[in-house]
């Protein structure tokens, strides 16, 4: 880069110390070239001004010229203000300042021709303009870019206090243009620019902040878009191809006794065909000879678990030892008892461990662990813990892997000595494809994305408060028939400050709504002990209790295929994936089950729009991309964790779908020639991929 790039932005005319440490604060602009790339978020058409007697109540911004005939100060402090007569041939409007005022007496003079730019407003019945704007028509035309479109860009209010608006950015930009165009090294292959026809950098940088048309906007900004998006994409594919070149994987070659008499004799259901489609890319992976690195994706009630074991049952039978993380001790248990279930006629010896497993237990599980006779190790975080130490480690499942960090599921990988064990991550929690495109980019992804047979969609209503008798005789109708009832609370403990039923006067009303010894309620929190949490879980699924009042901790994993209706309390407090994962309790035996959102009747636009999406779709493809188009995708399960290879200055994970897909296309078209980025012609890109901020671990190795 050149040096002037990357000179601190005090030294830049207008900035000074005071304004840079402002800039470094809150936008974190520290150089140059931090400045050039903070980019417009809009842009105002400045072609076209308006005469005064043209203006309408329902226009936005306008362009007026004119004159300054009379300024006079109204009122007294604090609400004084400075008022101007604004005059062109066809009438006059008033200018109105509340702040800046002293500013304003001293630098606009009376009878100079001005641009006034702004939106109007009607007061009294007449139009003014607030804090319009204001620049010399003859300083305006001596400017080398004229405003043909002005560029608006991000600032805080902090930033305003300080009179770092937008207008004064766009006035650095201008200054800072002056300084580094022409100097801006190219950070594309000259052939590759020549094939995708994109204007050079320089020009580029140059109609982001100064469009001369609609044409030169256009391209300037697919352009950036394009770069931001091809950067990450063409750092994810050069790792997969490093890590396929480098990184080797145990070779499980047949499929034996324990995988074929679970198929044949155990299999609690015929597989669905994309059960069946994933299983194969599984299979394909483990005889391969490269480590696997498969993120598989699947809707609450798929049947990822099954797929998970059969691939388990594979390295067993190729004598290695398999581990499963779960980010729970309620589904770590679940999954121990599930799979201790479906294995109980195969020598298969596997044991579960968590924070609650004693110690003369724990002391001979790793003894076991350790001579190879444990098969399948059941987990939560205590997996990853030092005195954990396999003999021969071969497969690593992890089980709702966003809700690990990256570092604590390194740390089961480096258990393994030598070669890496096979991974596959798990999520119930659906992806948006772009957003799996970008942050798994460098794995395998499969997707089953078809229930089981027999599975009836669940049926999904929202209730206001006022319909909770109404609700209540509903639920006694299906305790009736022999089902059972989850109803969940967002709060453990009254909130001074949210307006929401807690989990204990929830429970209270419950048991006073559904009391003994005709109905039994049992509680499940975070708070409560393990063996309280396992006696109450057992409790219900063996239907000893018929309702369950409890949190969002049994929001992933739990399976109970008699409960039949899932209510949730004060739904518009839950997001949609959190409520997505609590409907998916519900609906996993043949009978009908429903999912109850119970609400106030004072609801947010995104609350609403959250009660609609579930009542409307089962799907949670569709559901996961409208709760990214309403959180945006920094926020989305977690991405903003160590490890993220991507901060988007101006390409939209939203609504740049089209252009991420053809930077994608494009990198893999240049590692289809150059795998690892190897000739002098492609050292730009290897430059601008040493830029992005990686974590010094390689994070891609475990997912």
């Amino acid at each position: 880069m050149d040096s002037v790039l990357l000179s601190d932005i005090k030294f830049l005319p207008g900035v000074g110390p005071k304004r840079a440490e402002i800039l470094f604060k809150e936008l974190g602009v520290n150089t140059f070239d931090d400045l050039i790339r903070h980019y417009p978020y809009k842009y105002t058409d400045r072609t076209r001004f308006y005469t005064v007697s043209e203006i309408e109540s329902d226009q936005a911004l306008i362009q007026l010229r004119g004159k300054i005939a009379t300024m006079e100060l109204v009122g007294k402090k604090p609400k004084m203000r400075l008022s101007a007569r604004f005059e062109d041939t066809s009438g006059s409007i008033e200018l109105i300042w509340f702040q800046g005022i002293k500013w304003v007496q001293q630098t606009i003079k009376l009878g100079v021709e001005y641009v006034v730019f702004g939106k109007p407003a009607i007061f009294n019945g007449k139009f003014s303009i607030m804090h319009p704007e204001m620049e010399e028509s003859a300083k305006t035309e001596q400017v080398a870019y004229p405003y043909t479109y002005q560029a608006a860009y991000p600032t805080t209010e902090k930033m305003k206090s300080n009179f770092l608006t937008s207008r004064v950015i766009h006035k650095l930009q201008y200054q800072l243009l002056q300084k580094v165009y022409g100097k801006i090294p190219e950070s594309l292959p000259p052939g590759l620019l020549e094939s995708l026809k994109f204007p050079g950098i320089n020009e580029t940088i140059l109609n982001i902040h100064f469009p001369k048309d609609q044409d030169s906007l256009k391209n300037a900004r697919y352009r950036l878009k394009f770069e931001e998006f091809f950067q990450i994409q063409l750092g994810l594919l050069r790792q997969k191809n490093w890590k396929n070149r480098k990184i080797k994987g145990y070779v499980f070659p047949k499929i034996g006794d324990l995988f074929n008499r679970f198929y044949t004799e155990n299999l609690p259901f015929e597989m669905t065909g994309a059960q069946k489609k994933v299983m194969r890319e599984i299979r394909k992976d483990l005889g391969s000879g490269l480590q696997m690195n498969r993120l598989l994706q699947g809707d609450v009630g798929s049947g990822k678990t099954l797929v998970a074991l059969l691939s388990m049952l594979i390295a067993l039978d190729n004598g290695y030892q398999v581990c499963l993380m779960a980010p729970t001790e309620i589904l770590a248990l679940q999954h121990f008892q599930t799979f201790t279930r479906m294995l109980a006629n195969l020598p298969i010896h596997l044991r579960l461990l968590t924070g609650s497993t004693k110690t003369r237990q724990r002391n001979s599980l790793h003894e076991e662990l350790r001579e190879g006779e444990l098969d399948i190790l059941i987990g939560t975080h205590a997996l990853i813990e030092d005195t954990v130490q396999f003999k021969n480690l071969g497969l690593v499942v992890i089980d709702e892997q966003h809700r690990f960090g990256v570092a604590q599921r390194a740390r089961l990988w480096e258990k393994a000595d030598g070669i890496l064990p096979h991974i596959l991550v798990m999520t119930a929690t659906p992806i948006p494809r772009t957003l799996a495109m970008t942050l798994y980019g460098d794995l395998d992804i499969s997707v089953i994305d078809e229930l089981p047979p027999g599975r009836k969609p669940i049926h999904t209503a929202h209730y206001f408060d006022s319909k909770r008798l109404v609700v209540f005789e509903f639920l006694r109708k299906q305790i009736a028939l022999g089902r059972q009832i989850y109803i969940v609370y967002p709060l453990i403990q009254e909130s001074e400050k949210l307006d929401f039923k807690n989990l204990y006067d929830g429970y209270e009303s419950i048991t006073r709504a559904f009391p003994a010894p005709e109905y039994a309620v049992s509680v499940l929190h975070g708070q409560m002990k393990p063996e309280e949490k396992a006696k109450a879980m057992d409790y219900f699924v063996k239907g000893i209790t018929k309702i369950m009042v409890s949190t969002t901790v049994i929001e992933v994993g739990v399976d109970v295929p008699n409960a039949s209706v899932m209510m949730i309390e004060s739904a518009e407090r839950f997001g949609l994936s959190q409520l997505h994962q609590l409907r998916g309790r519900v609906g996993r035996g043949a009978d009908q089950s429903y999912c109850i959102l119970m609400s106030g009747f004072k609801l947010s636009k995104e609350a609403k729009t959250r009660i609609e999406t579930m009542t409307q779709t089962n799907d949670g493809f569709v559901i996961a991309e409208v709760d990214m188009k309403l959180r945006g995708p920094g926020d989305l399960e977690g991405t903003q964790q160590s490890g993220v290879p991507f901060n988007l200055s101006i390409a939209n994970l939203l609504t740049d779908t089209a252009i991420l897909e053809h930077a994608r296309r494009v990198a893999q078209e240049v590692l289809e020639i150059d795998p690892l980025l190897e000739s002098a012609e492609n050292e730009v890109l290897v430059e601008q991929l040493a830029k992005q901020k990686r974590e010094i671990k390689d994070w891609s190795r475990i997912s």
